[in-house]
């Protein structure tokens, strides 16, 4: 087996990944890239199967070094700027490293002749839906920058497809939870996920926990998101990563179909920490959706894929990262 590019290794869902894949194959290196500008090296194993690079994949030139050094068969790309709310103050950064950066990986790629990739991709392509659950056939809309980034580099790999590339793009709802191990987990800097968020408030690492409106149409007046499982999301990757071979073109939701208010996280956040959580009512933040939750029935369809982790388990492994944090 040949090796596999993967870039935004040392992220949060990239690095849940590589310790999968290296789990799941017994031959193969992975040659990992991440310029550590949210990643965490420490968060990569220490093997010799991983060939660890800090630099920006969106540099052509080292790009295409490392396609001549190495024999990558297919390439699995993670590295992405993903902050819905930075992506509108600070535009040209995410067409810089989500579209161009993502460009000339796919240029040197084709250059060097791989042409497979499993594209991590988003639910922010389809903007406000029509209809939950949302299935892959529901127009794509996006109102962020950040979404619409997703959204080209998507139509950029289909064109790509018409000239013999095989893809399959991923597009995630709310990732979340941590492996089981402990060892890695999430971290990020701002943290902006209601999971960890509630956790860090739980431990009084934060005075009070913002809900950015109680008035929806909803059950209990918040908004209603998918949380998936980080390590379902890798496991995803690596049964899309297996149909490149057969040629796969293909775009596919990962969620687990159900929904989840803000008011229900908090309460079993609540239960699974034993702890209280202060909370505040804040305004609606604008472009939050009511609903937002995935149809995955073409996920077990074309990859065989379905959810091991419901939000409990999704919770109790976040709260065992969060007490006890190795970064």
């Amino acid at each position: 087996m040949s090796n596999i590019l993967v870039t935004g290794a040392a992220g949060y869902i990239g690095s849940h990944f590589v310790r999968r894949f290296l789990n799941a194959k017994s031959a193969g290196q992975v040659i990992a890239v991440d310029n550590l500008s949210v990643g965490h090296r420490e968060s990569l194993p220490d093997t010799e199967r991983i060939h660890f690079f800090e630099n920006d994949i969106g540099d052509l030139e080292f790009a295409r070094s490392l396609f001549r050094k190495h024999d990558i068969s297919a390439v699995v790309h993670f590295a992405a700027s993903a902050y819905v709310g930075e992506s509108q103050e600070q535009p040209f950064k995410y067409f810089d490293n989500n579209v161009i950066g993502a460009i000339n990986l796919f240029k040197a790629m084709d250059e060097a002749g791989v042409k497979k990739i499993v594209f991590s991709s988003s639910c922010a392509t389809y903007g406000n839906p029509n209809y939950c659950p949302i299935d892959e056939d529901h127009p794509q809309k996006p109102v962020s920058v950040y979404g619409n980034t997703k959204y080209i580099a998507e139509k950029a790999i289909q064109a790509l497809a018409t000239t013999g590339w095989s893809y399959v793009s991923l597009r995630y709802f709310n990732a979340s939870g941590c492996d089981d191990s402990g060892e890695i987990g999430e971290s990020h800097d701002p943290e902006t996920h209601l999971i960890p968020l509630a956790l860090q408030t739980a431990l009084k690492k934060r005075e009070v926990l913002s809900i950015f409106g109680d008035d929806y149409e909803t059950e209990d007046g918040t908004c209603v998101r998918d949380y998936v499982h980080v390590n379902d999301i890798a496991d995803a990757h690596l049964l899309a990563f297996d149909k490149l071979e057969s040629g796969a073109k293909t775009e596919i939701n990962l969620g687990s179909s159900v929904g989840a208010s803000v008011k229900q996280v908090i309460d079993l956040c609540k239960e699974v920490s034993g702890r209280d959580i202060p909370v505040k009512v804040c305004p609606r933040r604008a472009g939050d959706a009511v609903a937002l939750f995935a149809d995955h029935k073409r996920a077990t369809e074309v990859i065989g894929w379905t959810p091991k982790y419901d939000l409990r388990s999704i919770i109790e492994t976040a709260w065992n990262w969060e007490s006890n944090r190795k970064y």
